[in-house]
Parts: structure tokens; C-alpha cells; sequence
């Protein structure tokens, strides 16, 4: 494991924001099996269960709000990291519309403070900000989007993540500009897309997967209002390995890798919401659910897709696990943890790793 991406992680000082939601714990756990000293700054776990709890990564864990400049920069000073991973926001589209304010300040206030701890800290070399595929401004065509499409957001959660792009833009631009990469700095920065993401351990609120999957426990009929929203799913690991490979390259001075990423499945893993019903179901017959069309909920995207060529150019990306396999693994997941009480975390990553190298993916040679 220690290995993996040249070995890049092992021994390293990593810091991660945002570590106690589902995407940041799953980073937090892989890096610190990778051998990485792990430091996370975030409010505490957004659910109860949630993943942190249950995979309990190696690490020291700073319980703090990134919008409080001085605590952000303090804990930032004394981990000394040499890479930054920029997870913490408010990601959801209808608390969006409930509490714009709040999903602003963390989202574009919040990276400021966070880009802002980075400059200061002296340590850091390599800065990954995570945002989403949502950032784009969407004419629900049947084309992916590319990274230089235009940027912008109907609702604020894709507004106020446009408007982070833009300031990390600027920030690439006039303090960690690549031209005086070497000479009056010595830090890197990328920001990194991707869309709709499934595995074990998210009980995040208005999501399918875990409204699905909390269903199913419950011996409950989960609703669906929007069955023809099409989205492309991955496996939080094929996302998180393109994040990984992006640090990797940036601590090894890459500067084609400071700029932005998409990081998304093939085209064919794009598929509508009543489509991943059924292969849900295939995983878990009890799965049972009704269709509630609803023309008064908020506006929410019906089609989004990344085009993934660019990673797969600069960075000899590709996705180890396709859709079937995904939700294979999510499933059993968390069937697993409901049936059983297991966490299939350590599980999962083993067999995505095995699989990385049998197929011969860039980060695993």
C-alpha cells in the first residue's frame, strides 16, 4: 500500500479539511494506510452514523470551522504539512436553498481562509481544492462538460462553488503563479471536479444512495421525484485516486498539473436515476421505492456529464471500477454494516487497489 503513487504519501505530512465527511474520511483512511502523517481540520461528523466514526483513520483530528481564520491558520502552522487536500463545504443543493448564506460563506469565504492558512504556513507545496461538477453552467445538452466551459451555478450550492473556481483562479494566478514557480514561491495548486459519488458510509441528508440504502435497512418505500435526472456515478476511490494522483504530481513540481481536473466514470456509467434503481435492486431485493413526481421541489440539473479526457492526457487517469461494480461494492457495503455490523471500509480498498494493479492503472505501477 505504501507504495501506491510512487510512494509519494508515505512518510509525508498531509492535511486534510473537511476529513470528517464522507469523501474526506475515505481520504484520510487511504492515506494513512498509504503511511502518511495525517492531519484533519473540519466540524464534527456531519451525521450519526458516519464514516469517520466507523473506519477510525490514523490520524490527528482538529474539531474547527474553517471560516475562523485563526484557528484554520493556527492548525495549519503547527501540522507543517507539505500538501494540502481542501474538502470542507457545505455540499447540498437544497440546504443551499434553505441557507445560501451560510452555504457562501463556507464554500467561497471558506476556501479563501483556507488558500489564505496555506500562504502563510511556509510548509506547503501542493494544494488539491476539491469542488464539483456542478460548477459549470449548465444547459442540460447532452454533451459532458469540458474545463474550459463556462462556469456558473442556478442554485446557490453550484453558485458559490463556481465563484471558490474563481477564486482559486485568482489565487493561482497572483500568488502561486506558475511563472514564478521556483523562485518567489514554491507551491502549487489545482482544483479538482467531480460529480455524483457513491460507496459505504454516507448518511448525508437528500442523497440517493444513502436514502436508499436507509430505506432498505428500515424495511421502508423510499420516494423518487426526479427519475430521469441523469448523472454520472463512480466509486468514491476513482475519485479520490485522481485527487491522490494530482497531489502526487504537484509535490513533484508538475506545473501542467496546477490547473483543473474533471475526474468522472466513462460515458456509459451515466445513467438516469430510475436506471440505478434497478441495478440497486439487483444487490438488494428488499429495496423498494414509489415515484412522487414533485413540479414544485427546487431546480436541480436533469443532465450533467464530465469530459474526463484532459486527466487521462496530463495525467494518465482512468477509473479502476465501472458503474456495476460500484454499486456492487456499495451495496455490500452496506448490507455488511446493517446485517452484520461490519465495516467494509478496509474491504474495499483492498480489493479497488488489487484491482488497480491487475489492471496495470497509472498510480499503481
Amino acid at each position: 500500500m505504501k507504495s501506491l503513487f510512487g510512494g509519494a504519501y508515505k512518510g509525508r505530512k498531509v492535511f486534510i479539511t473537511g476529513h470528517t465527511g464522507f469523501k474526506g474520511s475515505w481520504l484520510a483512511y487511504w492515506l494513512a494506510r498509504m503511511g502518511a502523517r495525517v492531519f484533519g481540520f473540519s466540524l464534527k461528523p456531519p451525521t450519526n452514523p458516519n464514516h469517520f466514526e466507523c473506519c477510525k483513520p490514523d490520524m490527528k483530528s482538529i474539531i474547527g470551522d474553517i471560516n475562523d481564520a485563526a484557528s484554520i491558520t493556527r492548525a495549519m502552522k503547527d501540522a507543517e504539512p507539505e500538501i494540502v487536500f481542501h474538502l470542507a463545504a457545505q455540499p447540498l443543493v437544497r440546504q443551499s436553498y434553505a441557507e445560501p448564506a451560510e452555504t457562501y460563506l463556507t464554500n467561497v469565504i471558506g476556501t479563501l481562509r483556507v488558500c489564505e492558512a496555506c500562504r502563510v504556513a511556509g510548509s506547503v507545496r501542493a494544494i488539491v481544492a476539491v469542488t464539483t461538477d456542478k460548477v459549470y453552467e449548465n444547459r442540460e445538452w447532452e454533451w459532458p462538460y469540458r474545463e474550459n466551459d463556462v462556469l456558473g451555478g442556478y442554485d446557490p450550492y453550484s453558485s458559490s462553488k463556481a465563484c471558490a473556481e474563481v477564486l482559486l483562479s485568482s489565487y493561482r494566478n497572483s500568488y502561486f503563479n506558475l511563472a514564478r514557480y521556483g523562485t518567489a514561491h514554491d507551491t502549487l495548486l489545482s482544483s479538482v471536479r467531480a460529480g455524483n459519488v457513491v460507496g459505504g458510509g454516507d448518511w448525508g441528508a437528500d442523497r440517493l444512495i444513502p436514502d436508499v440504502m436507509k430505506s432498505c435497512a428500515a424495511k421502508k418505500t423510499v420516494t423518487i421525484r426526479n427519475p430521469r435526472a441523469t448523472r454520472p456515478w463512480q466509486h468514491v476511490l476513482d475519485c479520490l485516486s485522481g485527487y491522490l494522483l494530482v497531489g502526487r504530481r504537484l509535490l513533484e513540481g508538475c506545473r501542467e498539473a496546477a490547473t483543473s481536473f474533471n475526474f468522472g466514470p466513462s460515458l456509459e456509467s451515466a445513467l438516469c436515476v430510475e436506471d440505478v434503481l434497478a441495478r440497486l435492486k439487483a444487490y438488494w431485493p428488499a429495496m423498494d421505492y414509489r415515484i412522487e413526481r414533485d413540479d414544485g421541489q427546487p431546480h436541480e440539473a436533469h443532465n450533467l456529464m464530465l469530459d474526463c479526457s484532459k486527466a487521462r492526457a496530463v495525467l494518465s487517469w482512468r477509473p479502476v471500477w465501472e458503474s456495476k461494480t460500484a454499486f456492487r461494492h456499495t451495496v455490500g457495503w452496506y448490507r455488511d454494516y446493517y446485517e452484520k455490523g461490519i465495516v467494509g471500509t478496509a474491504a474495499d480498498l483492498k480489493r479497488y487497489v488489487e484491482d488497480g494493479i491487475q489492471g496495470g492503472t497509472i498510480w499503481a505501477r
